[in-house]
Parts: structure tokens; sequence; C-alpha cells
């Protein structure tokens, strides 16, 4: 999420680098890790008129297979599996013309995690993948105006199962969308620079699609719940140097969402003609920003950025573990709005070479929503989610300081970010202000270089950062023969911390006549950091013989704490020819 200025357009961009027309080249990386992995990258580039850049990638078992790679410490991981079973990225483009070219992308990832207690009988499988397809178009009508025109496939799997005892538990989650985009680029001059431009987006939602067994009783959907809707939007942005003091941008978004009645393009262009407001929502999003330079080394900035989100993220606040879904806005649900301020004062050193930044942010936040307290999607399996919802608002602000060194043998960064985000629901936590679950009140970051030679570089990374805020319980007790459990207050616990060290040295050997190669030796999570994932519930039996018992006081609640990635030394070899 962005904490600066948003963009006209768009809120998140992916793109595939673009071939080299001029060279005829295959690159390779292969990656050895202890673990059953396979890492193969290529890369290929031909003929000016066409051009391939393949992007191949395999990875299965993913480096807790075998345990004892890592010592004492990994047993901690037992049971822990994690890998990719398929990545594949392609693209192509082929020039029609010096004022055309069309380029073709695909990509296909799917992930799988898996972990099993080895002391009880708690288990959980969580595979997620993205697939996705572009068709891109590029026209040069002139050199001041340039198009780019997209069409786009994109779908997103989440699942969630769970075993306990006798008790099993299936969620999936689903995302489906066909977008298309067509954006201007015109340059007046060099100091004027306008975008404009349209995207439309039929989305496929399936919310929350439940089955399970609880003891010898299955149940499973005999019908999967879905939703339907248009988004569409139109975009104009001016990028203006007034003086070389002065830089100013301004423009807005108009955006569309049918989210009820007949679903079709042509249903809501009909709607927008007869400004029905039943089945469609539409809002206008504008946005400012300038830039002050009080001399060549320092400047301010501020922008105003106002949003509406459409698409909605619904966390279970009551577990730690990633169970958080997407919805659409319905009659039920309305639109997420936000008004983000944020200033910030810009100042280069030494030439340039050190580069500092201290900004201020502060957003404000309506229609967020929170599943009600006591309530899971499976409390309305296969159906309408937005029934189990509490609605409400938020805040965020917070300061970012960073510092940047770009020149010399040793260069670096450091990062650090305080920040707080909280929601107020009235029928949440008694009204009262709680954590947002990925409030993260401290974030630091550091990067370091140092360049020895033309044949050696060694570099480190530590990263910090508060941990996630959930709710759990706080006691547990049995009246009449019944449990009755005590939670804390709304994500009134905090997760451990998250941190780490990496360091790698990367040997460049001097290159060959036909082809270049480098070596990376890298080790992640140096000290072996147990940082947390998630955190489950279980009951601990207490009696040696394992009769214990509520009623004898034998068992007992216990927080068991699932953690990812211990120490992964790695080394990799890079060639090209």
């Amino acid at each position: 999420m962005s904490k600066r200025s948003i963009p006209q357009k768009t809120f998140a961009k992916i793109t595939c680098p673009n071939p080299d027309p001029d060279t005829l080249a295959l690159a390779a990386r292969v990656a050895a890790l202890p673990c059953d992995l396979e890492r193969l990258i290529l890369e290929l580039v031909g003929e000016e008129r066409f051009k391939l850049y393949p992007f191949v990638l395999r990875e299965i078992n993913w480096c807790f297979k075998y345990p004892e790679y890592a010592g004492e410490m990994v047993r901690k991981y037992q049971g822990v599996k994690m890998g990719s079973e398929i990545l594949e990225d392609i693209k192509e483009g082929r020039k029609f013309s010096d004022k055309d070219r069309l380029y073709l992308s695909g990509y296909f990832g799917k992930d799988v995690f898996n972990f099993n207690s080895p002391n009880s009988s708690f288990g959980i499988e969580i595979p997620w993948g993205n697939t996705t397809t572009s068709l891109r178009w590029n026209h040069l009508f002139n050199d001041k105006l340039f198009l780019n025109t997209s069409f786009i496939y994109s779908d997103y799997l989440f699942q969630l199962g769970i075993e306990q005892s006798l008790f099993e538990f299936k969620l999936s989650t689903q995302i489906t969308d066909w977008n298309t985009k067509v954006d201007f680029t015109y340059l007046p001059n060099l100091r004027h620079s306008i975008k404009f431009g349209t995207q439309y987006t039929y989305h496929t939602f399936m919310p929350a699609s439940v089955s399970g067994q609880s003891g010898e009783t299955i149940f499973s959907p005999e019908t999967i719940f879905k939703q339907y809707a248009n988004e569409g939007s139109l975009y104009f942005s001016d990028d203006y140097e007034l003086s070389d003091r002065i830089k100013l941008n301004f423009g807005g978004r108009f955006t569309a969402f049918q989210h009820g009645g007949h679903i079709a393009v042509l249903d809501m262009i009909g709607n927008e003609l007869k400004q029905n407001k039943e089945d469609q929502y539409r809002h206008f999003e504008p946005r400012f920003s300038a830039r002050y330079s009080i001399n060549p080394n320092t400047s301010l900035k501020s922008s105003y950025t106002q949003n509406y989100q459409y698409i909605h993220l619904a966390s279970l606040g009551g577990m730690s573990m990633p169970m958080d879904l997407w919805l659409p806005s319905s009659t039920i649900i309305k639109p997420t709005k936000g008004v983000q301020y944020t200033t910030g004062i810009f100042k280069n050193f030494k030439d340039n070479s050190i580069e500092t930044s201290v900004e201020l942010y502060y957003k404000e936040m309506e229609n967020l929503i929170e599943y009600k307290e006591g309530s899971f999607p499976e409390d309305n399996a296969n159906g309408r989610q937005d029934e189990l919802l509490a609605f409400g608002k938020g805040q965020s602000y917070g300061a970012e300081f960073f510092v940047k060194k770009s020149v010399g043998k040793i260069t670096g960064w450091i990062g650090y970010t305080f920040s707080h985000t909280f929601r107020t629901f009235p029928d949440v936590n008694n009204g009262e202000p709680y954590p947002a679950k990925y409030d993260r009140r401290h974030d630091f970051s550091a990067v370091v270089t140092y360049t020895l030679n033309d044949k050696w570089t060694f570099s480190s990374i530590f990263v910090y950062a508060t941990g996630s805020a959930i709710t759990i319980p706080n006691e547990r007790y049995l009246i009449d023969g019944k449990i009755y459990t005590e939670f804390t207050t709304k994500n009134g616990y905090r997760m451990d911390a998250y941190h780490r060290l990496d360091i790698s040295a990367t040997y460049t050997p001097k290159p060959h006549k036909k082809y270049k190669s480098s070596w990376n030796f890298s080790i992640y999570n140096v000290y072996n950091r147990l940082n947390p994932y998630f955190i489950y519930l279980d009951i601990e039996d207490k009696t040696p013989d394992g009769s214990g018992s509520w009623e004898n006081g034998g068992l007992s609640p216990k927080a068991s704490q699932v953690s990812l990635f211990p120490i992964i030394p790695s080394i990799t070899w890079n060639f090209k020819f």
C-alpha cells in the first residue's frame, strides 16, 4: 500500500523486461540449496522482428524435507514443507512496423504450504496460486503521442485446509478478472507530460466455498456461490514543471462499479446514462502533488489523494493464520473511501552521492469491513459473506526516514518507518479503537554492499518489523460440563517481532571470449531466527497415562507457534553466452 501519492491509473503494476532487439543470447541461472530444489532460468532474445523471453522456474518440496541439514534448530520446523509446484513466464514481442509492437506475456504459479504437528493431530495445508495472460499493443502516432493497449486475463485462487482430531475444514476463495486498458501519453514539450485513458474489468468472485468433515458427518456445497461485477474508469493526469523550482501534478479518476442487476458492459453503460444508483456506484477521485526545490540539493514535496476501493479485504482477526478473503462491494458493502495527505523534505549531500528524506503521512478511511465478533466464513457457508460483516472507519499515520549512499566502495541504504493503524467499529470491541491486523508500529531495514574489487562483491541485509496484532484466548473454563473461552480485546495480542540477517558474496571471474559467468554464495537467516508464521491452539494432556479430562484438570490449552525459513545457505551460478 502506497504511503505517497497514488498513481492515477493503477495501484499496482507488474511488467516483464523487454528483450534487446539487437542481440542474440542465452542466459541461465542454476541454484543449489540443501533441499529438494530445482531452479533454472533461461533468457533468449533474437531477431529484430521476433523476440522470445522465456522464464522457467521449478521448485519442489521447498527446504524442509531434510531437517538434518540445519542441525538441532531445524527440528523446530519439523513437518513444514513449502514449495512452488511450477512457475512459468513467457514473453513474446513482434514488431510490425517502426510504430507498432505487439507483446504476449503469460505466467502461471502455484505454491503449497504444509504443516503437520509432530506432537498432536493438528495439520494445515495452504495452496495458492496466480495465473495471468496479457496481450499488449504499442503504437507511436508521432513524437508527442503514444498509445498502449492491453488485454489481460488473471485468476487468483487461495485455499486453506485444517485437520485436528476428527475435524476437517477446507475453505477456498477465488477471483477471476478480464481486463482491458487503453492508455495515452502526450508530451507537448519537455516540461509537460499528459496521461489519460480508460480501463474496464469484468470480475468473477467466489468469496468463500467451505467443505469439511466432523466425525462421520461430511458437509460440502451443492452449488458454489459466485458474485459478478463490472468495474470501469476514466483517468487524466497532468505533470507540469511550472519553473525550475516548482513542479505540479494534478488529475483524477472517474470510477464506476456495477454490483447488481444483469452484469454486462452494455448494462453498465446504460446505468451510467440513466444514473442508476441501485446497482451501480460511481465516484470521482481527485489527486494533487507538488514539489518545490529550495536549492539544487533540497526540495519539499506534498500530496493529496482521494480514492475509492470497490474490492475489500476481510480479515479474521481472531486467527493468526492467513485467512483473508476478498469481497466485492454490494448493496450491503459500501465502497471504502480513503483520503491521504503526505508531506516531506528531501535533501542530498556530497554531490548527490548521499540521499536523505523525511516524510509524514496521515490517512482516513471510511466503510471498512471486519467479520463480526464470533463470525467466520463457514457460518454462511457457500452463501453471501456480506451478511456476516461489521462496518467502521480507520485512521493511519506515521513518519518515514530514509538514507541512501550510492557512490563509493560501500553503498546501501537505511530505512525506518514509525506508523500506527487502528480501526473503530461500533459493533466490534465494544466500540473502542483497536489496532488493525497489519498494524506495524516499527519497520526497519538496512542494506549494505561492499565492492572489494572487480571480482568480489559482498552484501548484507537486515530487516525488523513489529509482530502482527491478533486476537487470542486468554482464559478457558468449564461450567456444567461445557467449555467456555474468554478472548483478549480485539487484536490485543502481538506476535513476536520479525527480524533476520542475510549475507552474500558474488564472485565474477574475468569474462571469457564466448561467455560470461558469476557465482553467488549466500546465507538466508544467518542466526536461524524462529520468525512466527501463525499460532494455533491445541489441548495438552498433562497426565502420565494420557487419561486427562477437563473435569479432572488433566487437560490444558496450549498455544504453539509455526515458523518458516530457517537458516538457508545457497550457491547460484549465472552464465551468459
